[in-house]
């Protein structure tokens, strides 16, 4: 017994002996670093919009907002309001992340069900042939025979390829615009000031 405790006790002494030999992580300096303040920024960019929040403000916030200042909720729930207005059930699936791929199931009135991928992307973000693969696959896993990808942007090129090979309906930045604009409901210029 007393040779287990003589061991036990070694192996506690080597193991501390060890965590002290070994080097120190520097640790990051959290401070920031002073940025150029007097450099002025464009207007485009000194508005950022955290796209990947995944707060949602209410509805009728949500419907006076141009699809530049929603984050990738809110343009999931402006879309499952579109929906529902086009005579739609809408099944909120995926909103807010981790949706493998679907983020809304859409039925119509036959019964047909579509699932429904929103990229709220900047312009110049495209969305990538992963996607479309992505959405092909889970389309699947909800029952559906449809998929819409719709998004603020607009797909790359091999994107398009794949969408039209798997039949996959998408919609890119002035569609969706067009659309929302003749739905009536959303309205971006509304309850905002002009400025002078």
């Amino acid at each position: 017994m007393k040779e287990i405790i003589l061991f036990l006790l070694a192996v506690v002494v080597l193991s501390v002996i060890a965590g002290l030999l070994q080097p120190q992580k520097k640790k990051k300096d959290r401070t920031r670093r002073p940025t150029n303040a007097n450099k002025r920024r464009p207007e485009s960019t000194q508005r950022k919009v955290n796209r990947s929040s995944k707060s949602c403000r209410p509805d009728e916030v949500i419907l006076s907002m141009s699809l530049d200042d929603l984050n990738g909720t809110e343009f999931e729930r402006l879309l499952a309001l579109y929906f529902r207005d086009q005579g739609y059930v809408v099944y909120e699936v995926g909103i807010g992340g981790n949706d493998g791929g679907v983020d809304l199931v859409i039925v119509d009135k036959r019964g047909e069900r579509t699932a429904v991928q929103a990229k709220c992307y900047a312009d110049h973000n495209m969305v990538p042939v992963q996607t479309v693969r992505e959405l092909v696959a889970a389309k699947r896993n909800h029952n559906c025979i449809l998929t819409v990808l719709v998004t603020t942007s607009d797909l790359t090129g091999p994107a398009k390829k794949e969408a039209e090979q798997f039949r996959v309906e998408y919609w890119h930045g002035g569609v969706v615009e067009e659309k929302l604009r003749r739905w009536g409901k959303w309205q971006p210029n509304r309850g905002r000031r002009k400025k002078a």
